[in-house]
């Protein structure tokens, strides 16, 4: 009843409302301050705990000086300025020491002890400042109250501080605050019912004077404007934090590259679709752009951003807000289409072909990529989203293998046939790591006198399996599945090895893809090749298609211009087959022109290919540039060859592809006794024998 009495009878109510205003406020940021202590590592700890203690310290220290103000004893007041200071010292400081034990990691129970040290903090607190609270009368206090004053702040400070760990959403989030309050508001109350005065000179209003309202209004002020730079600093750290997280989550559901959604991001979307009552219109659209490492390669990584820059934009404008589209990584996208007619899904794929098509310009260049897409349709392609996706990609696949189509819708007939092809990708890959690959030469020989002029390499490949697989179906394996660089560093490594070792200083012909004709390291790699297998240039030719040279003209003639520059020749392979054979002669510096197989073929029976193949070798003569004839089968093919002034032939009647044991056995002519069949001259005893 003391307490109450002494609460109702002995105070200004307006003090003590002031007075529990700055109390609900000041707890209330103290706890929000004190959950960023807890979350916080390191000096950010200390930071924190620092900030708290300050806001935890003014809110109590306000709080029982203007409730001190408001006290009425009913005699002359007066405050010892020193012990007020002290008083409010003690808050801030042991505040701080609280907060930094109830976050301990290594200390067990450490909530409950910071807690009970904070309720120890507010007790002396309010302790000292009573003894800084002079009277005109005689003061006695009583020990009960004083004792339960303590461990009711000690109680309800370590039960504050537990449950701000544990309570931390919803409306039990206030609950803390609102304990700490309790324990402030009881402490000060209970001890203030231990304190009696019994005034010396009669009743004097002391707390009612209009200098303590004064100072209550401007200690509460002082008050705010701590509790207020606490809590500023508290929502500019949560804003800062929360955009900090917004952007987090954005780089890790978007490609930092060019903004579209991520593989994340496309998964959550496509599982979420196919949860949904609109799961049955719904398409996968897998998409790999055709050319980007070739543009990549060849213009440098900066061009390869900005092309795939500039589709995402337009992938991006396709999808609105109805379609979405993803960059999986590298040059692959995929889109998810929102429809459930067959029709418009055509319409759809056949936009996205297009987008694909359309130039795109980067300086003083401008390419275009094409792109080869696979679809697939939920659920006839795919009742999950794995299967979708991955049936998606078979077709795309399917798609990319051939060059006359672009886009490849699913059927499970493909599913095998693009399995059955990636495992054959696989099994290249392995050969080419494990040097399962063998390279067997053709002859070249001076059409006339039988001379050999040197050796055509040509790759093989016997799978354990399958058996002899043809060049004709991996090579474009190696291209489609990137194993072409690697596949053809091989090849030329491997051709000047074997020339290296034969008898006599033939030249080995090595054959060189698009893909590795547009690879800017292609010279110094022929180099490096030549230094370290001791071959000489002059015995090396690289022989070039027309097609691999129209890519990109410009680049093309840069690298062929340093690879002469080694001293190693060039030839036009399957000359009269290409695009611009006239303008590609005089652009290009060839050492030799080989005349496509399907002319020699026709020389008996269409005078037409007999006025082509005299045209190229009356051109070629005036050019200064030596012609090898193709796929020389027949007698009668060499004799009109041989008549027509033709330099030099190559063809399964002056020999056929053969390992390196055969080649070595060859002397510097050959002698034509039969068809399909090859006899070397005796060879001179040679010094490496």
């Amino acid at each position: 009843m003391r307490v109450f009495t002494c609460l109702f009878t002995e105070h200004n109510l307006w003090f003590v409302l002031l007075a529990a205003i700055m109390c609900v406020v000041g707890a209330s940021v103290t706890i929000r301050l004190y959950r960023q202590v807890t979350q916080a590592e390191g000096l950010a700890r200390i930071g924190w705990a620092f900030l708290a203690a300050i806001c935890a310290g003014s809110a109590i220290w306000t709080t029982h000086f203007i409730a001190m103000l408001g006290y009425q004893p009913g005699t002359a007041v007066t405050l010892d300025a020193w012990l007020t200071i002290a008083s409010g010292l003690i808050a801030i400081a042991g505040s701080g020491v609280a907060f930094l034990v109830a976050t301990n990691r290594h200390l067990k129970f450490a909530p409950l002890f910071g807690g009970a040290l904070l309720g120890l903090t507010i007790s002396a607190m309010h302790f000292t400042g009573m003894f800084a609270y002079r009277v005109d009368g005689i003061v006695t206090w009583d020990g009960g109250y004083i004792a339960v004053a303590i461990v009711l702040a000690v109680v309800f400070s370590a039960a504050a501080l537990h449950l701000t760990i544990r309570w931390q959403g919803g409306w039990r989030c206030m609950v803390p605050a609102l304990t700490l309050v309790t324990g402030i508001v009881l402490l000060h109350f209970t001890g203030m019912a231990a304190f009696m005065v019994e005034p010396i000179l009669g009743y004097q209003p002391g707390a009612s004077s209009e200098a303590f309202t004064v100072m209550a209004v401007a200690v509460a002020i002082a008050g705010v404007l701590i509790l207020g730079t606490g809590l500023a600093t508290f929502y500019i750290e949560k804003r800062m934090r929360e955009t900090q997280d917004a952007q987090l989550r954005h780089m890790a559901l978007h490609d930092p590259l060019t903004g579209l959604p991520n593989r994340t991001s496309f998964y959550a979307r496509l599982d979420a679709r196919l949860a949904g009552q609109y799961s049955g219109s719904t398409a996968v659209a897998a998409i790999d752009l055709n050319r980007f490492k070739e543009i990549n390669d060849g213009w440098g990584h900066a061009a390869g951003d900005h092309v795939l820059c500039e589709l995402a934009e337009r992938l991006r404008k396709f999808d609105g807000a109805r379609h979405f589209a993803a960059r999986l990584g590298g040059d692959e996208f995929c889109v998810i289409l929102k429809t459930g007619d067959e029709l418009e899904l055509q319409k759809l794929v056949q936009q996205l072909e297009a987008l694909l098509s359309e130039s795109i310009a980067y300086g003083a260049l401008e390419t275009s990529t094409g792109g080869s897409i696979g679809v697939a349709v939920y659920p006839r392609d795919g009742e999950d989203r794995d299967a979708l996706v991955r049936n998606a990609d078979l077709a795309m696949y399917r798609a990319k293998s051939d060059p006359l189509i672009n886009v490849c819708f699913y059927d499970s007939e493909l599913g095998d046939i693009v399995r059955e092809r990636r495992q054959l990708a696989n099994d290249l890959r392995h050969a080419i790591d494990n040097d399962e690959l063998a390279l067997h030469y053709q002859v070249q020989t001076a059409i006339g006198t039988g001379e050999v002029r040197g050796y055509e390499a040509l790759l093989r490949w016997t799978h354990p399996a399958k058996g002899p697989i043809s060049p004709a179906d991996f090579i474009p394996l190696a291209e489609a599945n990137g194993l072409i660089l690697p596949l053809g560093d091989w090849v030329l490594r491997k051709a000047c090895v074997d020339a290296v070792s034969w008898p006599h200083p033939h030249k080995v012909a090595v054959n060189l893809s698009a893909i590795q004709l547009t690879h800017i390291g292609l010279p110094q790699q022929i180099h490096q090749v030549l230094i370290e297998t001791g071959l000489p240039p002059s015995r090396l030719e690289i022989e070039l298609t027309e097609t691999a040279l129209i890519k990109d003209k410009v680049q093309s003639l840069h690298i062929m211009r340093q690879i002469k520059a080694l001293g190693v020749s060039i030839a036009l392979d399957d000359f009269g087959t290409g695009y611009s054979s006239l303008d590609t002669l005089r652009t290009f510096p060839f050492d030799k022109i080989k005349l496509d197989k399907s002319f020699t073929d026709e020389l008996k029976t269409d005078q037409r290919s007999l006025a082509v193949v005299r045209a190229v070798l009356a051109l070629a003569k005036s050019l200064s540039i030596p012609v090898l004839a193709e796929g020389i089968e027949t007698q009668e093919q060499l004799d009109l060859l041989h008549l027509e002034s033709c330099d030099e032939g190559q063809g399964f009647l002056l020999g056929r592809p053969a390992p390196i044991d055969v080649v070595a056995q060859l002397g510097t002519r050959i002698r034509i006794s039969g068809a399909n069949a090859m006899e070397p001259f005796p060879a001179k005893p040679s010094k490496r024998a």
